[in-house]
């Protein structure tokens, strides 16, 4: 009787492996923070008032993306609330905008 090749044991420690890198990989793409992903814009809350020297309130400048590239599956609402941006100033901004034509790679105003 032939020995047995060790290649029998590499086998299902590869499957053990594999499955422990795409839970890795899964779980960290569905972390808060939104993992590294560079396309994604930074979170933009609405910015407080301040009051100005003469008691007028001022609204400061607002940080974050100006623009977001749409991906598959982004609905108006689903952009606005992954931005925080206001679903009515997205509208505002793209009176063109059709929710039902939105396609992957087109690019949307998020502010002025």
């Amino acid at each position: 009787m032939a020995p047995r090749s060790p290649a029998r044991f590499l086998a299902p420690l590869a499957l053990v492996a594999f499955g422990i890198a795409l839970f890795m990989v899964v779980t960290s793409s569905t972390e808060p923070d939104g993992g590294d992903d560079p396309d994604r814009p930074t979170e933009t809350r609405p910015a407080a008032t301040e009051e100005g020297a003469d008691g007028e309130e001022q609204e400061p400048e607002r940080k974050g993306p100006r623009r977001y590239t749409v991906k598959p599956g982004d609905t108006p609402s689903s952009i606005a609330e992954e931005t925080g941006v206001a679903l009515e100033d997205i509208l505002r901004l793209n009176p063109d905008l059709d929710p039902q034509t939105l396609s992957p790679g087109q690019r949307i105003k998020l502010r002025q």
